[in-house]
């Protein structure tokens, strides 16, 4: 039996242009432990992970003349030096030249030839501290057989490590008139499969992907409410290039907290969660970012965000831990008053979460645990196949482990997912909640978005009215 691609997972690959990477990037930041931590320790570890997640080494083969969808196939020349790398920073290297290498890693499409993954041993960063950087291509991370490299590397409890006995032997590629035969034996199985390959072989692929992932992704209700009213237009909405530009920004979890105890009170808490006060907080931040452009804002201007996340107490049930919805929140913009932007985002949010009015994530149901790195990437998925009119930008915002983490004996410090962009959309953000803190990685067009650390300085400063706000 072929190991075919799902209409989605494909979806990804036609999706994906020299300006549109599909892959999901995280960059995991590290302490360095006492016995060091170096390219041969990254090397035994991902060997001894991907030993169990076969995916990691199967590159995707296309079928002649389209006649069916992709399959995975056993990677015969697999070379894991080709996957993990080695790079540095001039000594002591900034939180800004991170970011900036993250940017130029992010920018370059995987190479469909092998194996659509990358991760980067990053050396030289102060404190003496490491980075490991991370791209997965999105037709990968279905939250089942392929997981996100972030989750598959990390333990709860440090652990050494020692390369074990790698016998993976790759199962014979078929050829192409092994190909072909196969697929015709299943569509013979099947008509709708026999339509789909005869339809994939003359038409337009990228169309093709994008309606069947439309049709998988777009049920529901709440989504035709929301194509009926079109986004709003704003300079997040133009024409992108291929460049990059990445923000690392470290925000303290308690501030949050703090914020949502003292709008709401205790008896109140189950109207309002921390994820309203972070989008309250970025509203706040865009706000203050377009003004600084001189971009007119009115007290009724708005900024629709899409938002995969994954809620606790909501109505959407999944295996993720909780429930796991897709949410579109206009973003009160033109609000002058912190306070109000919070109640307003708080009240719009719980009217897209209630019975009715929510769209399930497809594809993340069945994952089996939390894990942020594969729940970010199963947001971008999400993300990646609706139409961009319907909004301006992506947030996707994932509640991480409270306890630490360690690659190897390496205790992790931070956790910064980079969403990528979909065409026609200058930003995407990313957070995860880890260990007390927020991390959020701000993806931007480099060219559309000179100004990215700017909207990073008034994210901080948004953030800092609503602690400081006692209204």
């Amino acid at each position: 039996m072929l190991d075919r691609l799902t209409p989605v997972d494909s979806s990804f690959l036609y999706l994906e242009g020299p300006v549109t990477a599909m892959h999901v990037g995280s960059v995991l930041v590290f302490e360095t432990p006492e016995e060091g931590f170096d390219h041969d320790t990254l090397m035994a570890l991902v060997a001894n992970r991907i030993a169990y997640v076969h995916r990691y080494r199967q590159r995707i083969r296309a079928v002649p003349a389209g006649l069916g969808g992709p399959v995975w196939v056993d990677d015969a020349d697999f070379d894991l030096t080709y996957h993990v790398r080695r790079s540095g920073l001039p000594r002591p290297g900034t939180h800004d030249q991170l970011a900036e290498f993250v940017a130029r890693i992010q920018s370059r499409l995987l190479d469909r030839s092998r194996p659509l993954w990358e991760i980067y041993l990053v050396e030289g960063l102060q404190d003496g501290r490491f980075a490991l950087v991370s791209k997965t291509h999105q037709a990968m991370v279905d939250g089942v057989h392929g997981l996100d490299i972030g989750q598959v590397i990390l333990d709860e409890n440090p652990v050494d490590v020692v390369p074990i006995v790698q016998t993976w032997t790759p199962a014979p590629e078929p050829s192409d008139a092994e190909l072909l035969a196969r697929s015709a034996l299943s569509t013979m199985t099947s008509p709708r499969r026999l339509w789909d390959g005869v339809r994939g072989g003359v038409t337009d692929l990228r169309h093709t992907g994008v309606k069947v992932a439309e049709a998988a992704q777009q049920a529901g209700t709440a989504l035709v409410r929301t194509a009926a009213s079109p986004a709003p237009q704003t300079p997040l909405n133009v024409e992108v290039g291929s460049g990059r530009r990445v923000r690392l920004i470290d925000l303290d979890l308690e501030d949050f907290r703090l914020v949502r105890r003292r709008k709401f009170g205790a008896g109140d808490l189950e109207h309002v969660s921390v994820n309203d006060v972070v989008l309250a907080t970025l509203a706040g931040g865009l706000r203050e970012w377009l003004m600084t452009r001189g971009e007119p804002i009115t007290t009724s201007s708005t900024l629709r965000a899409m938002v995969p996340l994954s809620v606790e107490g909501g109505a959407v049930e999944s295996h993720v831990g909780g429930p796991v919805v897709a949410a579109f929140v206009d973003l009160p913009i033109g609000e002058p008053s912190a306070a109000m932007r919070l109640q307003q985002v708080s009240y719009r949010m719980s009217k897209q979460l209630s019975a009715g009015r929510s769209i399930g994530a497809a594809g993340i149901v069945g994952l089996a645990g939390f894990a942020a790195p594969t729940l970010h990437s199963l947001a971008a998925r999400a993300a990646s196949v609706m139409s961009r009119r319907v909004f301006n930008l992506v947030i996707s915002n994932v509640p991480g482990p409270q306890e630490a983490r360690f690659a190897g004996t390496a205790r992790l410090l931070a956790s910064y997912p980079v969403i990528p962009l979909a065409e026609g959309q200058a930003l995407a953000i990313g957070l995860t909640s880890y260990d007390g803190r927020v991390h959020l990685g701000l993806n931007a067009d480099r060219d559309a978005m000179p100004d990215l650390d700017v909207l990073a300085d008034c994210i901080l400063s948004a953030l800092a009215e609503l602690v400081a706000d006692d209204d």
